[in-house]
């Protein structure tokens, strides 16, 4: 029999409790559904006897950072108010984890540990909305997406809640195959799982360009015009500013251009409606402002690394 994965979770102070929950309960059903002990896991803190959620609950752990097991994948997961949490011995250890081979990753808010400790330079990662914009002033050199999670680098990334579900699904398929994982969101009534590529849903206010008016209102037009492709000319002439100044707010607030962002609105809309709605294929490109069905599923693919015809397979 082989020999389980074992996994090791540092619970930060005021670590996010659902993440915590998606990332713990998806290796115990893997465990359950397959009749085997594929996974283990072990619970550290700094002082190596509890931790603190963000919503009061206090969990027993099993290690202290000076006595972390050896494990094949290392997350560090914390929550609201991580930069008073990042110690000195904290990324000590993270340091002396990466010395010696361990693949650390970070859920929630834990990216911003992990671009503390230096590990994000020149790398992609995830973390939830609500920290981008300090992120991406606090670490220029880190590549932050807006994606649920990352999981094709050195350093897998997670942007908390859900989304740490659809990481532990992604590996348990990595693992032991796609029929596993879809048993395992199967037993957790989990029928949306995303994979990497998808788009954080952030707050009406991110949506609305963290207060700017001016890319508050290019972000509506763009929504309420998914059913074709705008130019950014267009837009930034309806609001009354120049294309350039449309393209910089795009940049310093959502890390991205405005004719990606309006493609990504739109392929986000086509995916939907993959999944929720009989339409055909066909329908659904037009719908969406793509000229042929073989010009969204090259885009379609391009984004999601699979054909809609597929992603359609994947929820039936």
């Amino acid at each position: 029999m082989a020999t389980p994965l074992h996994f090791c979770f540092i619970l930060v102070e005021e670590f996010s409790h659902l993440a915590f929950s998606c990332a713990v309960e998806p290796l115990r059903i893997a465990n359950l559904v397959s009749g085997a002990e594929l996974y283990r896991w072990s619970l550290v803190s700094e002082d190596g006897t509890v931790a603190t959620c963000s919503n009061g609950t206090v969990t027993q752990v099993h290690h202290g950072l000076s006595d972390i097991p050896k494990c094949e994948r290392l997350f560090v997961l914390s929550g609201i108010n991580m930069r008073d949490h990042v110690s000195k011995p904290l990324l000590a250890t993270l340091r002396r984890e990466r010395s010696v081979g361990t693949q650390i990753g970070a859920l929630c808010s834990g990216a911003w540990i992990l671009a503390e400790a230096g590990f994000l330079d020149g790398r992609r990662a995830a973390i939830h909305w609500e920290y981008h914009d300090s992120f991406m002033e606090h670490f220029p050199e880190a590549n932050l997406v807006r994606s649920v999670f990352v999981a094709d680098g050195k350093h897998i990334t997670a942007s908390g809640g859900t989304a740490t579900a659809d990481l532990m699904l992604h590996l348990i398929e990595q693992d032991h195959g796609r029929d596993l994982s879809v048993e395992v969101a199967d037993q957790m009534v989990y029928n949306a799982v995303r994979d990497a590529s998808a788009a954080q849903r952030v707050s009406l206010q991110s949506r609305n360009g963290m207060r700017n008016a001016h890319l508050s209102k290019a972000i509506k037009i763009m929504r309420v015009r998914t059913d074709r492709a705008i130019s950014p000319s267009d837009i930034a002439d309806e609001i009354g500013i120049s294309t350039r100044q449309l393209e910089r707010l795009f940049g310093r607030y959502l890390n991205t251009s405005p004719k990606k962002y309006h493609m990504e609105l739109r392929l986000e809309r086509a995916r939907n409606l993959l999944i929720q709605s009989e339409a055909s294929i066909i329908d659904i490109a037009v719908s969406c402002g793509f000229e042929s069905a073989g010009h969204f599923a090259r885009v379609y693919r391009a984004a999601y690394g699979l054909p809609p015809t597929q992603q359609r397979d994947r929820i039936t």
